[in-house]
């Protein structure tokens, strides 16, 4: 087994004795051989299974012989998009250019294109007309079967039709690459491999498929959004790998896309597996001179420790992607990690973070998950905790406990997501101490998302209550361990079921508690989450009633500005909101206002002719606004 970095030149390739390679892996990332990175794991998994993998990274997509350095390879090209969907990397909410990507050399922005699977895969296939193209990643995991598009505001294929790739990995996909680089090494041919679990493939017959659902045509998905949240509900409620039917997706006449059920979760010993191969868990370096890969400062002293979430937040895709099935790592696994992280020449004493998706969960939800998988039409803790869900940190304190004694270790920190309503859910609050003691540094940061039942309720979230109790619980455990620590919550704006009522409740809450958020996460509408079938389609998918989505621009803005309304800069925004929502009472002097009268003279925000905005069209603007809310009243 390769103990250096894997080539990503012919000269480095023939340095290693590889006349060619088994696979190019073609990635829209640095190339990171470290195991937060999709690219590395799969490269040392096929690597672990005999297989020679060689790594092309960030490619001119502009150029056809820059996805030719290493000829063709035996066996297939394998393309990821990186970390990241290649939109979420480039874009903003606002839609926005970002001007810096965490996993480019130096930070430089531009060095993949947008929608880079389709890009990558349609740049291979100008010069390989038939080697075999394998997609895989977060952008196509969430992208392979129809889709809205939030950047192009419209409904997507199948990124494996677009992309004109053979097959389609979606999951963390250990499993399906291993059985599909078999089946190839065997001399199957692509079109063959269609009995992978974990795998999306393309047909022209359904002779061969069996137990499937057959979802609504891409043709009725684009002329009926109802239709497409009734199809998106059924993909949804097919992500279990126990329990989940293979799905049909129709498009033109004998033109079919297959999704196959997902591929079971990693037994702890196989999640060690992954783990322990022979990563060099830095940037090649060859990017030095640029400054290095700035995304490895994030995860280089930190620890993961779990996989999946059982949390089932409606704007999160994790339930599509890593699934609700907890997978975890043994304690021997992240403590013999761990000894190689505190003698690193970098390290400081700080084990930045143990965690995963949400840090507090190291065990399935309930036994009957081991056997049966996740409940297809419940979750386990929306809108309350199951009767059947296993509360329990003892596991995971024992963990943190083990790690503060390691050797050059000051300080064990937690910071990926605590699910607070599950903690404070737990009888026993050695863990809840042991947290604030130890494992937090002045803050603790977390996600109430929002304080409005009403919006919770879109988000998957527990009623505002659990979050107060769980606030007041905090405080309580500080103030017997004598610190000073406070709560920093994570709160998003927009999201569904949000109007400009719902925002200034939430502003008159951030009153009452002192607190402005630095940070305002506005709603995403990212790829195969259920926030953003509706906020396209407009209907929630689990009841398929009609849900208010905010969509206008400004909008938008008011009731973001809402939650920052102590910014000057928003104060024109925040008026305007409260005139709107009719809480004109809360301009004023007294105590309970958010802001002060300003310009009185001037009944339309106080703004002038020469800032561009005639009293007239503000009127106007603000009417629109208005009737949309009463429509939703």
């Amino acid at each position: 087994m390769n103990k250096g970095f894997l080539p990503i030149s012919r000269q480095e390739m023939e340095a290693q004795g590889i006349s060619q390679l088994d696979f190019v892996y073609i990635i829209g990332d640095a190339y990171v051989d470290h195991a937060s990175f999709g690219h590395a794991i799969i490269s040392r998994i096929l690597e672990a299974n005999g297989y020679t993998v060689g790594i092309i990274s960030q490619p001119d997509w502009k150029k056809k012989e820059s996805i030719t350095e290493f000829g063709e390879p035996r066996l297939g090209f394998l393309v990821s998009a990186g970390n990241m969907d290649s939109m979420v990397n480039h874009y903003s909410v606002s839609k926005k250019r970002r001007e810096v990507d965490a996993f480019t050399p130096g930070g430089v922005m531009g060095k993949r294109p947008d929608y880079a699977t389709v890009v990558y895969s349609n740049l291979i296939r100008q010069t390989y007309k038939k080697t075999p193209i394998i997609i895989g990643g977060i952008e196509a995991s969430l992208r392979r079967l129809a889709h809205y598009d939030y950047w192009s505001n419209s409904l997507k294929r199948s990124v494996l039709l677009d992309s004109g790739a053979d097959l389609l990995i979606y999951g963390m996909g250990e499993k399906p690459i291993v059985e599909i680089a078999d089946a190839l090494n065997s001399g199957i041919d692509i079109k063959d491999i269609t009995f992978v679990d974990g795998t999306v493939y393309k047909t022209s017959s359904l002779e061969s498929v069996y137990d499937a659902i057959t979802l609504p045509s891409y043709t009725d998905l684009k002329s009926d959004k109802k239709i497409y949240a009734e199809s998106f509900y059924t993909q949804y409620c097919n992500t279990d790998p126990f329990v989940a039917k293979r799905l049909v997706e129709p498009y033109k006449e004998k033109q079919y896309v297959v999704q196959n059920p997902p591929a079971k979760p990693l037994s702890q010993s196989e999640m060690d597996h992954v783990y322990s191969l022979p990563y060099m868990r830095t940037y090649h370096p060859s990017y030095e001179a640029a400054g290095g890969v700035p995304a490895i400062a994030e995860v280089k002293f930190s620890l993961v420790s779990n996989r999946g979430c059982f949390g089932g937040c409606s704007f999160c895709a994790l339930t599509f992607h890593q699934g609700r099935i907890i997978q975890t790592r043994s304690h021997e696994s992240l403590l013999a990690e761990a000894e190689k992280i505190v003698w690193d020449k970098d390290f400081k004493g700080y084990i930045h973070d143990v965690g995963g998706p949400t840090a507090n969960f190291r065990h399935m939800a309930c036994k009957k998950q081991a056997e049966h998988g996740a409940c297809p039409n419940k979750q386990c803790l929306y809108p309350k905790p199951c009767n059947n869900l296993k509360v329990d940190h003892k596991d995971y304190l024992k963990l943190l406990q083990k790690l503060r004694e390691l050797p050059n270790v000051k300080k064990v920190f937690v910071r990926s997501g605590i699910r607070f309503d599950y903690l404070i859910a737990d009888k026993d609050d050695e863990f809840f101490y042991e947290l604030c003691k130890h494992h937090i540094s002045g803050q603790l940061k977390v996600a109430p998302e929002h304080i409005s039942d009403n919006v919770l309720k879109y988000m998957g979230k527990p009623e505002n209550s659990v979050y107060e109790a769980f606030q007041k619980k905090y405080k309580k455990i500080n103030e017997r361990i004598d610190k000073k620590q406070y709560l920093v919550p994570y709160l998003m704006s927009s999201h569904p079921g949000s109007t400009i009522k719902e925002a200034v409740e939430l502003a008159e809450y951030l009153r009452d508690l002192g607190y402005m958020p630095e940070q305002v996460q506005d709603f995403y509408p990212t790829p195969s989450t259920l926030s953003t079938c509706m906020y396209y389609t407009g209907y929630d998918p689990r009841t398929m009633k009609p849900v208010y989505t905010p969509k206008n621009p400004h909008e938008k803005a008011m009731q973001r500005a809402l939650i920052q309304y102590r910014n000057p800069k928003n104060y024109e925004l925040v008026k305007e909101a409260l005139t709107i929502a009719g809480r004109t009472d809360l301009i004023g002097f007294d105590k309970k206002c958010l802001i002060r009268p300003r310009n009185m003279g001037n009944s339309y925000g106080g703004r002038t002719k020469k800032e561009g905005k005639s009293k007239e069209n503000y009127q106007k603007k603000k009417k629109t606004i208005r009737n949309v809310h009463k429509k939703k009243k």
